[in-house]
């Protein structure tokens, strides 16, 4: 999931420069709709108008990503907020270059929900008190905001067991009852929608207000040394990301380059927002739910030092 090849540029010491002396860049990304711009980006010449030859590898999810660019593996990566704050609150000298992608803010109508099997007891979010529910990372974005719809549905999180695993394998996990309910994002949502599953929260929108779910990020070391390569990905990360708020279809066609998604799923999958500037007030909510549940381990995060 994560992407390509070295850093480089007029002077960054990480790097190498392609034979046609473009940078060559590797992204760490998750194979799931999130990221879909930065390779209609890549389609669309946006990276090699800046003289940048980018290329994606894939990862579990921003927890792995993280270390992934700090220790020059990738020069850039793909993470959620959460993952991001928890870096901030450990000193991890990365830095924020852009937003990544934000929930529709519709209940019902979001990229990524809590489902569970149509025959499930499971009515309400409430009713995940005391259930087993998956992630694809524990103590990150997934279970801090599902924990915040149950707390809104009138139940109490405490108890709640989550399981660790990748959104590919989750509605298998579900089908066959290893847990009791999902947290999912396109495209596994649809594939468990597929399945028969049932919606019980839209747990993004519970969180907050057009939140932003995630951003593009880099090391403190090349933003140090190389800050013009990091100035020109941005530029180009910025324009994938308008491009594909406006062509929904091309998003839709592009998924098929990178996932295993047939084209009726695409076709029908629910896409997510991708605004260019990051809503700090929902980085804000996160953080504090982050703080309520215990998962920056006592520390407090500067959601100023996260954002660009």
């Amino acid at each position: 999931m994560l992407a390509a090849t070295a850093c480089g540029s007029s002077g960054g010491s990480s790097g190498e420069t392609g034979s046609d002396g473009a940078d060559q860049v590797k992204v760490g990304v998750i194979p799931i709709v999130d990221v879909a711009p930065i390779y209609l980006g890549k389609d669309k010449g946006f990276f090699a108008n800046r003289n940048i030859e980018v290329s994606m590898e894939a990862g579990q999810g921003g927890a792995a990503i993280v270390p992934g660019v700090v220790s020059g593996q990738f020069q850039f990566g793909f993470s959620n907020m959460t993952s991001l704050l928890i870096a901030q609150t450990k000193n991890v000298p990365i830095k924020t270059v852009s937003a990544g992608v934000a929930s529709t803010g519709e209940q019902g109508k979001d990229f990524g929900a809590v489902m569970v099997k149509a025959d499930s007891p499971i009515k309400t979010a409430a009713d995940l008190a005391g259930k087993k529910v998956s992630v694809n990372t524990l103590k990150n974005i997934g279970d801090t905001t599902v924990r915040e719809s149950v707390r809104k549905a009138g139940g109490d999180p405490k108890n709640i067991t989550f399981v660790e695993i990748p959104f590919a394998n989750m509605p298998a996990a579900l089908q066959e009852g290893q847990v009791d309910a999902s947290w999912v994002v396109e495209p596994a949502l649809s594939a468990v929608k597929a399945a028969g599953g049932r919606l019980v929260a839209s747990n993004y929108v519970d969180a907050a207000p057009d939140l932003t779910v995630a951003a593009y990020f880099t090391s403190a070391k090349l933003a140090g040394e190389d800050a013009d390569l990091v100035k020109r990905f941005t530029e180009a990360i910025n324009e994938s990301l308008t491009y594909a708020d406006a062509h929904p279809d091309e998003v839709r066609a592009v998924l098929g380059s990178y996932t295993k998604i047939d084209e009726k799923t695409r076709g029908e999958l629910i896409l997510p927002k991708w605004p260019v500037e990051i809503n700090q007030a929902s980085v804000e909510t996160l953080a504090e739910l982050g703080r309520q549940d215990g998962i920056f381990e006592g520390a407090t995060p500067d959601v100023a030092k996260v954002l660009p």
